[in-house]
């Protein structure tokens, strides 16, 4: 297969004072959808006055250096080149594209069907009334080539080939009509508007297959068309076809994307279908709306009780999304009465299950909240004040200081009197303090105060 490139055309228009000749507006440059991908091959190395001569029949062939070698090229490869000109030049090679087509040669007119996107661009007069007599050439070789050129100018051409492209789609020849719905396909891209009214006039046959192929377009243009493609849904989702119900029903995701409302209605109605599969595509456009709709969340409690298993279990599942723990816990112990499926049920007991009441110990634990940090500055002033903060009771003065708290300078065996008082301890614990909450008095030492007063009133009066 031979590389190709694409051509883009680009237009912008400039107002300009016609005294001055300055600009005075300039528009918004935009990128026209006309896009050609074009062949390349040695053809792209001949001259232009040998391209004329070769097609005029003036020389039979005309040398050229093509990757390191050097080549004769003939009147085939001459008309595959007509596609590089541009301004005058055009006229000229649009009346040699017209006289190949009337060749006897099936080469020359394949030729010329291979440049004709090419030229359609520039000119494009009679160009695709030759397009549609191609189509129905005597050699098959030339047919094949017609139907790959509509491929490619479908999306370019809308206009010019709407006809055309009409009758390739119902085809009853697979090649001509594969290539059709390939042009109808890339139609999507540039002119979805089109495509709207292919498809309109599409299911209107009573070839099932073409109602399910137009369908199945549906999707690559849901999201840039307007309500004529909510109108195509909807009618596609009253076929009576299965299949083309189902293909309709895969659009709806798409839809409650762009269109929240629409597919609400939508999805409402496949909901109510007899095929398991658009119930199921309605489900599924339903977990893409937004669960504060109202209506979605009547669609979901009511399809906790439908019939179907598949439906029921997907709606199961939104219960979550939709709820509070107590209405969720309320609703699932109600479904548990009367479901049957042994997955489903196994999740309405995952809903009704509540760790902080019928959790185990350590579940129960892990319901309630952490205390919250004591700051650093409160612990500095408490320690500053003698006080601890933490866990463990503040140590009273007056408890005796065991064998492991006492300082190490200290005698092991002192001797003490019958008189002598008790020596209070100032060693610090060897353990890293462990802290705990403490009031604003503790820290601001108000009880220290009080202790040392009721000290000294009980020792004034023994």
């Amino acid at each position: 297969m031979r590389p190709t490139e694409e051509i883009t055309l680009s237009r912008e228009y400039i107002a300009r004072d016609p005294r001055t000749g300055l600009p005075i507006a300039v528009a918004k440059s935009r990128k026209s959808v006309k896009k050609a991908k074009v062949e390349t091959g040695p053809w792209v190395a001949l001259l232009d006055d040998d391209i004329f001569s070769l097609i005029e029949g003036k020389i039979d062939s005309a040398s050229v250096r093509w990757k390191d070698k050097t080549i004769l090229l003939g009147r085939e490869n001459a008309i595959r080149a007509l596609g590089r000109f541009h301004g005058a030049r055009v006229h000229q090679a649009h009346s040699l594209l017209l006289a190949t087509f009337e060749s006897d040669a099936p080469e020359l007119r394949i030729a010329a069907l291979e440049v004709l996107p090419e030229v359609a661009i520039l000119k494009s007069d009679e160009l695709f009334d030759w397009l549609s007599v191609m189509l129905d050439d005597q050699d098959v070789n030339v047919r094949k080539a017609a139907s790959r050129c509509l491929t490619l100018t479908s999306p370019i051409f809308p206009s010019g080939v709407s006809s055309i492209l009409a009758n390739e789609l119902r085809s009853p020849v697979r090649y001509r009509m594969d290539a059709a719905w390939a042009g109808l396909s890339g139609l999507c891209d540039t002119w979805p508007e089109v495509v709207v009214d292919h498809v309109d006039s599409l299911l209107l046959e009573e070839d099932m297959q073409l109602r399910k192929k137009a369908t199945a377009l549906l999707k690559k243009i849901v999201n840039k068309g307007d309500s004529a493609v909510w109108d195509l849904i909807s009618w596609s989702l009253n076929d009576a076809e299965v299949e083309v119900r189902r293909v309709a029903a895969k659009n709806l995701p798409a839809l409650a994307r762009k269109e929240s409302r629409m597919a609400t209605l939508f999805a409402e109605r496949a909901l109510a279908d007899s095929d398991s599969d658009v119930r199921l595509s309605a489900i599924k456009a339903i977990q893409v709306l937004d669960t504060d709709n109202g209506r979605a969340r009547d669609l979901v409690v009511r399809g906790t009780t439908s019939k179907d298993l598949k439906v029921r279990s997907a709606c199961v599942e939104l219960l979550p999304r939709l709820f509070g723990e107590e209405v969720l816990r309320s609703m699932a112990e109600e479904l548990l009465n009367s479901e049957t499926d042994v997955k489903i049920i196994a999740s309405l007991k995952e809903m009704v299950f509540d760790a902080s009441l019928d959790g185990t110990e350590a579940q129960k634990n892990a319901q309630l909240a952490p205390a919250a940090p004591v700051p650093t500055l409160d612990r500095e002033i408490a320690e500053a004040h003698g006080h601890r903060v933490g866990l463990e009771p503040v140590r009273s003065t007056e408890t005796p200081l065991t064998s492991k708290d006492a300082p190490a300078s200290a005698d092991k065996n002192p001797v003490k009197g019958p008189d002598s008082p008790t020596t209070e301890s100032t060693a610090a614990p060897t353990t890293a303090p462990v802290y705990r909450a403490v009031s604003q008095d503790e820290m601001m030492g108000y009880d220290d105060d009080f202790e040392d007063e009721d000290a000294d009133e009980d020792a004034d009066y023994f």
